[in-house]
């Protein structure tokens, strides 16, 4: 298995509550918290972008 890059969310800012991503050749999304970095959450661009779109969509405007 290839290395993973993991790049820290920029909605991150500099909390100790990190979200990371990394994106593999594969076409697999990765996903972890810094509190549980054991722990990966592994899905495709479109379901990422599908979950993005639909809690943009339940944000409340300011």
């Amino acid at each position: 298995m290839p290395t993973i890059h993991w790049q820290k969310s920029t909605y991150s800012g500099d909390s100790s509550n990190c979200v990371y991503v990394a994106a593999t050749p594969a076409g697999t999304v990765h996903l972890r918290e810094s509190d549980a970095p054991d722990t990966t959450l592994i899905t495709t661009r479109a379901r990422l972008g599908e979950l993005i779109r639909a809690l943009k969509a339940q944000q409340p405007t300011l």
